[in-house]
């Protein structure tokens, strides 16, 4: 299965593929902002965002395909913002085409939540210039996400997970509950000695 995490730049996708990449047996993760890295390579300058590349799209769909298949089925953590409807669904489409199955999970807290989320954040711990330089991208892309989830995001997605008042740790719960993956974390009683 792949399991697609979309939400907002600065939303806690990072963060759960690893924590899911880390409970779900046999998971790896696959992250197609690298496709979009080698795709600006070849085209420099052609595309400010390299989703709006055509060739970024089916090639994202057919390496998530392919990891898919060389890891047995196992599972495969997608964690990439999607806010073009049409762009998903070019994707969605290719890979369930595939006979691929795919679970949708949208990370989702409100826009007060995300810019505190964001704030706090330190990608470049040491370099405060080019956190700043992340911090500014992923405000700007707000806006573009509120209005895709309002718009049809929320509808599109298979499940939506609330992450705000939440820890990491109960976001990852709340997906791997979601995916049927639950692991038992009940105490288990201490066997008194006789």
């Amino acid at each position: 299965m792949i399991v697609w995490l979309n939400g907002p730049f600065g939303g806690g996708k990072s963060t759960l593929a690893a924590t899911l990449r880390s409970e779900l047996p046999g998971a790896i993760l696959v992250d197609p902002e690298e496709v979009g890295f080698l795709l600006r390579q070849v085209f420099p300058g052609k595309y400010a965002d390299f989703q709006d590349n055509p060739a970024w799209r089916p090639l994202v769909a057919e390496l998530v395909v392919r990891c898919h298949r060389e890891n047995g089925g196992g599972p495969v953590i997608v964690p990439m913002t999607l806010l073009r409807q049409d762009y998903a669904a070019e994707i969605y489409r290719a890979v369930r085409a595939a006979g691929v199955p795919l679970r949708h999970l949208l990370l989702h807290a409100d826009p007060d939540t995300v810019r505190a989320r964001i704030d706090a954040g330190a990608e470049f711990p040491g370099d405060e210039e080019r956190s700043e330089g992340v911090r500014v991208f992923r405000r700007g892309r707000l806006p573009r996400y509120t209005e895709a989830y309002r718009g049809w995001l929320a509808a599109a997605a298979d499940d939506v997970i609330d992450t705000a008042g939440r820890t990491p740790r109960q976001v990852a719960d709340r997906a791997l509950e979601l995916l049927g993956a639950l692991p038992d974390r009940t105490p288990q009683p201490r066997e008194e000695s006789a």
